[in-house]
């Protein structure tokens, strides 16, 4: 080892790289060594690397912008001007020893940015460089980013001021910064949905004492006195004012408003991404990532140590080294599909465990509940169902079995990842990145698609109920339906799962830190170097951001798949938001070593994902008001059958509705199953109600669907194809009008284009000059300069 350390040193001095060893001030055994790059290895290394570095100011004036006019409200949230100033803006071109004369060198100590001498650095081997976070430099005039970031971006004193994107990425990269951008966006655009979310929530607890049907079922008269039929084989019979307090509160979440706000959603999602594509094309012009191309980026060392097979490069001809075969590439890709797949079917048989958990605690419940009265919870005794009671407990287990199978899994996706060998880090993080989605995908919303779309919805009827495995009796839903307690679920999963990021993202790298600290401490009044200081934090994990996006991801699912059942869902997230961008950038400021910079165009994977969820939302959204909600049945009985000639009614209203929406069933039929005869047979009534639309006994097809039921199907249908249909050709419209790329920024992509093409061609001029001067003997005249100038001009 000491051998291979002498050899590459001597090798990183040969390429005229300097080294500085230092010695630790706490452990005799550890030595500091600093890298520095002189001017001419960085000149050499940035155009290896492609860098663009400017070539001239910015000579395009900004097109008048009516946010100008406002722009005193927007100045008390911007970074403090005195530390943090406006970055100027140049044109920029691919660096070129050469022609260095070209561009624009002000100050050789800021030519290159942090992140560029970072990067160029990485190259080598990742460097420690002295930084401060929190404390400010003695030395007059010098300003270090890292404490400016963490005095105007990581502070909890700053937590309203927006972010310094420009020195997020001079110091830290492309990669983190666009990141980081596109958290910031995402909260900014967030807030006009919890708003509007918001506002949706004031109006349905404003309206719950007022809506019709909801007086009904909580009316003494009226359901008082309807007794609903046992929801299970050993339950009891009960009346349905007693789901009162559930019904008032369905009616918060189950109106009106919910309908609008899901057709603004879809709206809105459709917004988010399409003027993030444009933002996201401002930031690749102003960092200059427009010409990144990956096919530059360099082999993974983990593939090439593996490389023992040749092949002909399908693109060069050349020969080149491949870890694998056609076969064995082929062996990979399946064996890592097969995993997902199993552990994908691994959530799905937990679901089918959770759902037999759900009927058999419902059965108990149900025993339990109804004999005790729960006298000594009086406050909460009205809200505590056998429905609600189930809900709640289920979702709390599912969200343990969520966050258990997630932490197993993580591990079996990188060992697949691994093992198939990706040959660029950039196909690697794909690779994970769809691997880990697609199982967070069914871990996280599999629970909630069950409760969207398939509770309650095969139960059968009291006489005839079905059976799930054979044995166990589907459950079935309050009289209100499965919004509420979709909402239920969302709501726990959504906060225990923010909780539990914070404690890992806050807690645990401070924990660690803090021991690591303690267990190295020294008796030695020596101060401490920062350098020797950052070495104690914690590393940063070889996948980067990518837990970082998944979390944001996951988020924007629950966000909008789900938000038809739960407006709220907005105003979490955008808290949650708020608070993860400080979290995070206090992370990366105090408690973890700086991360290696690196360059991104875009972010990545995580794009078409985003689509992707985008256009399922607004079919899951339009099913769960059509099937999960009860709005559909409401409005077919307000306009067709609460009047003439299903009803009695003169106008049309709500009234009735209640009565209208549950059917009829005979106690004396339950003999008829030999599995309900622990179902009792009272003495002072004949018959009980259940949620369903089906004729009476003693009609001649009892039991079966009525003519309500194909209206109520056939106006479901038409709700889902007509909201379809109009959500997705506004969604093409407005993908249409707005343009990906801003004009603005085309004009001054084309204008940087030429001025590369003018510099390009003056040196060329340069170079013939020279070169025919002796040949001829005779000196090219200035018009002769002139006019092939001209003609190169012309030519670009």
């Amino acid at each position: 080892q000491y051998l291979r350390r002498e050899y590459f040193e001597a090798s990183l001095m040969k390429m005229g790289i300097e080294l500085e060893a230092t010695p630790s001030v706490l452990d005799e055994k550890l030595t500091f060594v600093k890298v520095h790059m002189p001017w001419d290895v960085l000149c050499t290394y940035a155009e290896v690397l492609h860098i663009k570095l400017p070539i001239q100011p910015n000579d395009l004036s900004s097109r008048p912008s009516a946010w100008r006019y406002v722009s005193w409200v927007t100045k008390p949230f911007n970074p403090s001007e005195g530390r943090i100033g406006k970055e100027a803006e140049f044109f920029t071109a691919a660096f070129e020893k050469d022609r260095l004369d070209n561009f624009f060198v002000k100050d050789k100590d800021t030519f290159f940015t942090q992140a560029m001498r970072s990067r160029m650095a990485s190259c080598r081997k990742p460097r420690h460089k002295e930084i401060w976070f929190n404390v400010q430099s003695a030395e007059k005039g010098c300003n270090s980013e890292r404490f400016l970031l963490y005095e105007e971006w990581a502070h909890p004193k700053s937590f309203y001021k927006m972010q310094p994107l420009d020195l997020i990425r001079k110091y830290y990269g492309e990669k983190i910064g666009i990141y980081f951008a596109w958290l910031g966006f995402y909260t900014v655009m967030l807030m006009l949905a919890a708003i509007v979310g918001l506002g949706c929530f004031i109006y349905g607890f404003k309206t719950q004492e007022t809506s019709t049907w909801s007086k009904e079922v909580c009316d003494p008269e009226i359901g008082g006195k309807i007794v609903m039929c046992p929801q299970c084989d050993t339950c009891k019979y009960w009346t349905l004012n007693s789901t009162c307090n559930t019904s008032k509160k369905l009616c918060i979440f189950d109106n009106f408003g919910t309908l609008v706000f899901a057709v603004f959603m879809s709206v809105w999602v459709t917004l988010f991404l399409e003027f993030w594509k444009r933002y996201q094309a401002e930031l690749e012009y102003q960092w200059d990532t427009v010409e990144f191309l990956e096919q530059e980026e360099p082999p993974r060392p983990e593939y090439e140590a593996k490389c023992i097979y040749e092949r002909n490069n399908p693109v060069t001809g050349v020969k080149e080294k491949v870890p694998y075969t056609a076969c064995g590439r082929c062996f990979r890709i399946s064996l890592g599909i097969g995993t997902v797949l199993f552990w994908i079917m691994l959530i799905l048989a937990s679901i089918v465990a959770i759902t037999v958990y759900r009927l058999v605690v419902f059965i108990t419940f149900s025993a339990k509940l109804r004999n005790h009265n729960l006298m000594d919870f009086e406050p909460i005794r009205e809200y505590v169902t056998p429905q609600m009671a189930t809900s709640v407990t289920a979702s709390i287990i599912s969200f343990v079995v969520i966050m258990i199978l997630n932490m197993l899994y993580e591990k079996v996706a990188i060992w697949i990842t691994d093992f198939e060998l990706p040959r660029t880090k950039t196909d690697y993080e794909n690779s994970l990145t769809l691997k880990m989605f697609l199982f967070q995908f069914v871990n996280y919303y599999s629970s909630c698609f069950y409760i969207a779309f398939f509770k309650g919805k095969a139960v059968g009827y009291p006489g005839d109920p079905v059976y799930l495995l054979g044995k166990y009796r589907n459950e079935e839903c309050d009289p209100g339906g499965c919004l509420i307690e979709l909402t239920t679920q969302l709501a726990i999963i959504m906060g225990g799962k923010a909780i539990w990021n914070n404690i890992q993202e806050v807690l645990m790298p401070w924990v660690k830190n803090l021991i690591f600290r303690y267990c190295t401490r020294s008796g030695s009044e020596k101060v401490k170097p920062r350098w020797e200081q950052d070495y104690q934090l914690q590393a940063c994990s070889k996948l980067g951001l990518f837990y970082e996006y998944l979390e944001m991801v996951i988020q924007f699912g629950f966000v909008t798949l789900f938000v038809a059942s739960f407006p709220l869902a907005p105003v979490l997230a955008l808290i949650n938001n708020l608070c993860e961008i400080r979290v995070d950038a206090w992370k990366f400021t105090t408690q973890f070593r700086r991360i290696v910079p690196e360059k991104a165009q875009d972010i990545g994977a995580w794009q078409p994902i985003l689509q992707g969820v985008a256009i399922l939302a607004v079919a899951s959204n339009a099913m769960i008001i059509a099937f999960t909600s009860d709005m559909i049945p409401r409005l077919v009985y307000y306009w067709s059958f609460s009047v003439y000639p299903y009803g009695e009614h003169a106008n049309n209203t709500m009234e009735g509705y209640i009565n209208s929406s549950l059917s009829i069933f005979n106690i004396s039929d339950f003999k008829r199953n030999p599995r309900n005869t622990n179902i009792l047979l009272p003495y002072n009534f004949t018959t009980c109600r259940y949620r369903d639309f089906r004729y009476p006994p003693g009609h001649p097809r009892e039991y079966e669907q009525n003519a309500y039921y194909w209206h109520v199907i056939a106006a479901k249908m038409a709700f889902i194809i007509v909201v379809e249909h109009i959500v997705y050709f506004t969604k093409f419209i407005l993908s249409y009008v707005i343009p990906d790329v801003p004009y603005k920024v085309k004009e001054q992509m084309k204008r940087e284009k030429y001025l590369t093409q003018v510099i390009l061609h003056e040196t060329n001029l340069k170079l013939v000059t020279r070169r025919l001067k002796p040949a001829g003997g005779d000196d090219i005249t200035s018009a002769d300069a002139e006019m092939t100038k001209e003609e190169m001009e012309l030519d670009v």
